[in-house]
C-alpha cells in the first residue's frame, strides 16, 4: 500500500518533471493566467503613457491638433491701422479725394462749407475737363493773391494729407468749365453767356445774377481757348473771380489742364445736401461741339479707357458732378 501510494506521487511527480522542472508550473501557470492581463496592462500602460506625455493620440488613433492661440487685438490693431492709413493714401492720391468748399463763388451748386468727392482716377487714362463740369485746379497763376489762408494743426495737416478730411490745401479753386481748347467763349452786355455763337441756358446760375457782368475789369470778353487750356467761370456771377478777371496773367485767364486736380462728382456733406453733380443739358445742345470735333476725336479713345477700366463710375462719366 505504502508503494503504490508512493508510486502514485512519483509519478505525478514525474509527469509534472517531464513537462517542466518543478517550482516552474506555478509560476508558468501564473504567466499563463496573467499573461493576457498583462498584456492588456501593458497595452493599457502604454497608451496612458502616451496620453500622458504628449496628449495627442488616444485609443482610436491621432487626436485632433490643439487651435492655434489667436493673436491679441491690441497686437494687430496697429497693423489694422497702418493698413488703413496706406489704403486711405492711395485712395486719395488715385482715386477720390475730399475738398471743402471756401467760399460762395459756386453758389446756389455749391455753399461755403459743403464737402465734395472729387474724382481723381480718369484723368490717369487720359481723360480731360469737358464743358459743364465743375473741377477743382490748382492756382493757375497766383489768383488768390491776397486771400486769406488756413492755418491747420498739425493732426488736420496729417488727415488732410492722406485724404480722412478734406483737403487743407488753400491754392485751390474750383468752378465750371464753360470752354475747352478750340472754343470760343463771350459776353456782351448782361448775356447770354455764348460758346461757339451758341447761346447758353445756365438755370445754375445764382438766382438774381446776370450770366456776363456789365463792367471794364474783364466782364465783357470774347476769347478762343487754346488746345491744353479750359476757361472757367462761377456759378455766383457778380460774385467770383474766374477766367474773367484773371486775362493779365501769363496764361491770359486760362487753366492749363495739368493744373486740373479732377472733377468734383457727389457733394458728400452736410448730408441734407447730399447729391451728384451732373453735366447741364445746356451743354449737350446741337452744334456746341462744332468747332472742336478735332479735339473729340484725340480724346474719344482715352475716354473709353477710362470708362472700361472704372465700371461703377460709368454712369458719373456721362454726367459728371464738378465741383
Amino acid at each position: 500500500m505504502g508503494d503504490v501510494a508512493v508510486g502514485a506521487r512519483s509519478g505525478h511527480g514525474g509527469e509534472e518533471h517531464r513537462g517542466r522542472p518543478v517550482g516552474a508550473a506555478p509560476q508558468a501557470a501564473g504567466s499563463g493566467v496573467n499573461s493576457g492581463n498583462e498584456g492588456q496592462t501593458a497595452e493599457d500602460g502604454t497608451v496612458t503613457d502616451e496620453q500622458s506625455q504628449t496628449g495627442d493620440h488616444g485609443p482610436q488613433g491621432p487626436a485632433p491638433q490643439q487651435p492655434k492661440k489667436q493673436r491679441s487685438f491690441w497686437k494687430e490693431l496697429p497693423i489694422l491701422i497702418g493698413i488703413a492709413l496706406v489704403l486711405a493714401l492711395l485712395i486719395k492720391t488715385f482715386l477720390v479725394q475730399a475738398f471743402s468748399i471756401p467760399s460762395d463763388s459756386m453758389q446756389n451748386t455749391l455753399q461755403e462749407g459743403d464737402r465734395v468727392l472729387v474724382d481723381k482716377l480718369t484723368p490717369w487714362f487720359g481723360s480731360e475737363p469737358e464743358r459743364g463740369e465743375v473741377v477743382v485746379f490748382h492756382d493757375p497763376d497766383n489768383w488768390l493773391a491776397g486771400e486769406p489762408t488756413a492755418d491747420p494743426n498739425a493732426l488736420q495737416t496729417f488727415l488732410s494729407w492722406i485724404g480722412l478730411m478734406p483737403s487743407a490745401e488753400e491754392k485751390d479753386l474750383i468752378k465750371r468749365v464753360v470752354g475747352v481748347g478750340g472754343d470760343t467763349v463771350e459776353c456782351n452786355g448782361t448775356g447770354p453767356l455764348k460758346v461757339n455763337g451758341k447761346a447758353l441756358d445756365e438755370p445754375y446760375v445764382y438766382p438774381g445774377n446776370t450770366p456776363c457782368s456789365q463792367d471794364d475789369q474783364g466782364g465783357q470778353f470774347k476769347v478762343k481757348v487754346p488746345e491744353g487750356f479750359i476757361w472757367v467761370m462761377g456759378d455766383h456771377r457778380q460774385n467770383s473771380r474766374d477766367s474773367r478777371y484773371n486775362q493779365g496773367d501769363a496764361n491770359k485767364g486760362m487753366v492749363p489742364v495739368d493744373k486740373v486736380v479732377g472733377r468734383a462728382i457727389v457733394k458728400a456733406w452736410p448730408i441734407n445736401r447730399w447729391g451728384t453733380l451732373p453735366v447741364p443739358d445746356t451743354f449737350d445742345q446741337p452744334g456746341l461741339n462744332a468747332q472742336s470735333a478735332a479735339a473729340g476725336v484725340v480724346t474719344g479713345a482715352p475716354n473709353a479707357l477710362a470708362l472700361a477700366g472704372v465700371a461703377p463710375m460709368a454712369l458719373w462719366r456721362r454726367r459728371r458732378p464738378q465741383a
